[in-house]
């Protein structure tokens, strides 16, 4: 799976990718964190309030950081979809 923080490095997008990272590791899933700072990239990807978390490609959140057990979920869910 892969997760990704869309956000050009503000302190709740830093948050965040801490937070994802350690919902992962929390919920035992298989999957890579990545940060995509890139202002033109987010704007193609439909997002206008950052931070974000895109999982396998689809926006799940925009414009706030998540509590960790919505973050489990969210990943739980995903990795059931895919199978994992």
């Amino acid at each position: 799976m892969k997760v990704e923080i869309l956000g050009a490095g503000c302190q709740r997008c830093e948050e965040l990718f801490q937070a994802v990272t350690e919902a992962v590791q929390q919920s035992q899933v298989s999957a890579s964190v990545i940060k995509v700072k890139e202002v033109q990239e987010i704007l193609n990807r439909g997002v206008f309030i950052t931070p974000a978390i895109s999982i396998d490609g689809e926006i799940v959140s925009s414009g706030k950081v998540p509590g960790r057990d919505e973050l489990i979920r969210m990943l739980n869910s995903a990795a059931s979809v895919a199978g994992q």
